[in-house]
């Protein structure tokens, strides 16, 4: 007979098992605290209980884990002089692609189109627990379902991005997440989406994925109570009073408190990152004027501003530069960041 299935698979590589993984690379007990301390405070100010502003702050994505580490450095030193603020470093590893691209560090750690998954997730698992043993929580995005058995134990906020916040797999994913997962609106500003996806994740699934020994198996999820939405803009941004009225109303509608961040980058800034600074600010002020039910703000922040393309030769490539979204530098966010921190006194 002739074969029907596989007819596009070059070949298949073994893998090692997320508990494997974990065994090579535990968990240390300051990481462990610095997730466990980092998720009850963001549950905390989701839920209203804390006062304080959620910052999600750092590259567009991690390619270079020494400028990563640089940058947490800075975060921790940062951190102590803003009591009003709680600084999450954004630790992203996954790229979703409309058509092709790098994928982000877990599949191209060495930016040469290999795909060598399995040293992207050593080595993202290795940074993942430097920085968390520094004191500084980790925030990701989610798109592989399979990734998160190997390193969601050291995040302690997650996202689903635009492209996938309708898709049933990452809802069903977020559902069993351990951390609070907040939901982009559509990539044209649709809000109903992030509310209808908070609405399947915050329900019980079954749904097939692997266990912590890599068999694949019948997940069977709880729930996530901790969703909320992310607004980031569409066709025009959608950080203005009228619109955070309506999400408002929607997620009361829906039976939820109004709960949301505000992404100061993609379209809020017409994706122009010198322009972060002011949908901050701006914000900042409709939290002082009562709009409480914003509890957080996501700036792309990298140690220099602006953006490379991967270089052929990556002897080239300049360092603490993103290779995706244009960032603001270092410089400007520790301003900005003391500025936000002045005005919520």
């Amino acid at each position: 007979m002739q074969p029907t299935q596989d007819l596009n698979i070059v070949n298949v590589e073994p893998l090692i098992s997320p508990n494997e993984l974990k065994e090579k690379i535990p968990m240390s007990p300051q990481s462990n605290q610095t997730v466990v301390k980092s998720r009850e405070v963001i549950k905390s100010i989701l839920s209203g209980t804390d006062s304080r502003l959620l910052m999600v702050v750092g590259p567009c994505s991690i390619y270079d884990p020494k400028a990563a580490i640089e940058y947490a450095t800075k975060l921790v030193e940062l951190q102590k002089e803003l009591p009003h603020l709680v600084l999450i470093m954004r630790g992203y590893f996954e790229k979703p692609r409309t058509t092709i691209g790098w994928k982000g560090f877990i599949n191209d750690p060495f930016l040469n189109g290999k795909g060598d998954i399995s040293q992207g997730l050593h080595l993202a698992r290795e940074l993942l627990l430097e920085i968390t043993g520094m004191g500084i929580p980790i925030a990701t995005e989610v798109l592989d379902p399979i990734v998160p058995r190997f390193i969601a134990d050291l995040v302690s906020w997650a996202s689903v991005g635009a492209r996938t916040t309708e898709s049933q797999t990452h809802r069903e994913m977020a559902s069993g997440l351990s951390m609070p997962v907040g939901f982009k609106n559509s990539t044209e500003g649709n809000l109903d989406v992030a509310i209808n996806a908070m609405q399947a994740a915050q329900h019980p699934h079954s749904f097939l994925g692997i266990n912590p020994d890599g068999h694949i198996a019948i997940i069977n999820t709880r729930g996530n109570p901790f969703g909320h939405i992310i607004l980031r803009g569409g066709k025009t941004p959608n950080y203005d009073p009228e619109t955070i009225e309506l999400a408002s109303k929607k997620m009361r509608m829906a039976g939820f408190k109004p709960s949301m961040m505000v992404d100061c980058s993609h379209g809020n800034s017409n994706k122009q990152h010198q322009k972060q600074g002011e949908v901050a600010l701006t914000v900042v002020d409709l939290i002082k004027s009562g709009y409480t039910q914003i509890n957080g703000l996501m700036l792309e922040s990298n140690l220099f501003e602006g953006s490379q393309k991967i270089p052929t030769d990556l002897s080239t490539i300049k360092y603490g530069v993103s290779i995706t979204d244009a960032c603001i530098g270092w410089d400007t966010t520790d301003l900005l960041l003391r500025e936000i921190n002045a005005k919520l006194r």
